[in-house]
C-alpha cells in the first residue's frame, strides 16, 4: 500500500521529470530545431532522461506538446479572467493615471517567468496553433465580460472583427517581447498594453 509520504514523493517526481522534458523541448526549440522534427530520443537525451519515463507520462510527443501547451493555457485563461473582470471605473483610473490594467501584471508576470517555454512555443520553430489559442482564449474572455454588462449593444459582426483585430495586436506585442529578449519590465508591457487594448476597446 502506497502511504502519503510515498505519494506525494512519487508526485515530485513526477512534476520534475515533465518539467526537465519542458525545458529540454524549449532548448531545442530555441536553439533552431523545428517542432515537426523533435524526437523523443532528441529530448530525452537533452533533458537526461530514458524514453521508458517518456513513455510512462506521454504517449508520442505530440501528446507532451498537447499538455503542455494545455497547462500553460489554463493559467493564461486563469490570469485573462482576472484582467477582463475590472470594472470600468477601476479601468479607467488606472489609465488616467497611467497605470496598467488591474491583473494585467500578473499575467505578464507569468508569461516572463515561463518565458523560455512559451517564447519558443511562440517562435519560428514552434507551434503556429499555440497563438492562436491564446486569442481564442483572451477574445472569448473579453465578449463573455461584454456580455455580463459592459456595452451588451458593441456585439455583433463589427465587434467580433475588431476584438479578433485587438486581440492579434496584443499577441504580436508579446511575441516581439519574447523576441526581443523580455528586455521590459512585466510592469512596463502591462501599460502598454493597457494603452493599446483598452483605451481602442472601450472608447
Amino acid at each position: 500500500m502506497t502511504t502519503p509520504a510515498a505519494s506525494v514523493k512519487v508526485d515530485r517526481r513526477s512534476l520534475r521529470t515533465q518539467l526537465m522534458l519542458r525545458d529540454a523541448l524549449a532548448d531545442a526549440l530555441n536553439d533552431g530545431e523545428d517542432l515537426t522534427r523533435v524526437t523523443v530520443a532528441g529530448l530525452t537525451d537533452k533533458a537526461g532522461l530514458t524514453r521508458r519515463t517518456f513513455y510512462t507520462h506521454f504517449k508520442d510527443i505530440p501528446d507532451f506538446v498537447e499538455q503542455v501547451e494545455s497547462n500553460i493555457l489554463a493559467a493564461i485563461r486563469e490570469r485573462i479572467d482576472a484582467v477582463v473582470a475590472t470594472d470600468l471605473t477601476s479601468l479607467y483610473e488606472n489609465i488616467d493615471e497611467l497605470e496598467p490594467a488591474p491583473g494585467s501584471v500578473e499575467l505578464l508576470s507569468y508569461l516572463k517567468r515561463n518565458g523560455r517555454i512559451i517564447g519558443a512555443l511562440l517562435g519560428p520553430g514552434g507551434d503556429l496553433a499555440f497563438a492562436q489559442r491564446i486569442c481564442a482564449i483572451a477574445c472569448e474572455a473579453v465578449e463573455g465580460r461584454m456580455k455580463t454588462g459592459i456595452f451588451p449593444g458593441a456585439l455583433g459582426t463589427f465587434f467580433n472583427y475588431y476584438l479578433s483585430y485587438v486581440v492579434s495586436a496584443e499577441i504580436g506585442i508579446v511575441q516581439r517581447w519574447f523576441a526581443t529578449g523580455l528586455v521590459e519590465s512585466p510592469e512596463t508591457m502591462a501599460r502598454l498594453m493597457t494603452v493599446i487594448a483598452f483605451c481602442l476597446l472601450y472608447t
